[in-house]
C-alpha cells in the first residue's frame, strides 16, 4: 500500500500558520512512509477564489519548501467527475438528495 497525503487549502486568502502546520505535517507523514505528498486548490466556491491567493499558497508553500510530488490539482477541473460520481450513488441507493431549503439548514 502506498502512502498518500494531501494539503486542500481554499484560496480565499494567504497561507496562514495553521494551513502551513496542517501541510508541514502531511509532508513528514508522506517522507516517513515512503509515499507521496499532493497539493489540490479547494477552489470550488468560485465566487471567493481568487488566482491571487492560489498564487499566494504556491509562493508560501514554495518558500517552506512543502511544494507537492505533483502538479497542483485545482478542484473545480474535476466537478464533472464530482457529479458523474454522485449521479452513481444516488442510482446505487448509496445517497439521497436532501429537498430542505437553504432556511432550514441554517
Amino acid at each position: 500500500m502506498t502512502v498518500v497525503t494531501r494539503f486542500a487549502p481554499s484560496p480565499t486568502g494567504f497561507l496562514h500558520i495553521g494551513g502551513a502546520r496542517t501541510a508541514l505535517f502531511n509532508w513528514l507523514f508522506a517522507r516517513h512512509h515512503g509515499g507521496k505528498y499532493l497539493v489540490r486548490i479547494e477552489d470550488t466556491d468560485r465566487k471567493r477564489s481568487t488566482p491571487e491567493a492560489i498564487e499566494a499558497i504556491y509562493d508560501g508553500l514554495g518558500w517552506l519548501n512543502l511544494r507537492g510530488d505533483e502538479e497542483p490539482l485545482l478542484q473545480h477541473t474535476r466537478m464533472a467527475r464530482h457529479a458523474e460520481v454522485a449521479h452513481a450513488l444516488l442510482e446505487n441507493g448509496h445517497a439521497y438528495r436532501c429537498y430542505c431549503s437553504p432556511e432550514e439548514l441554517t
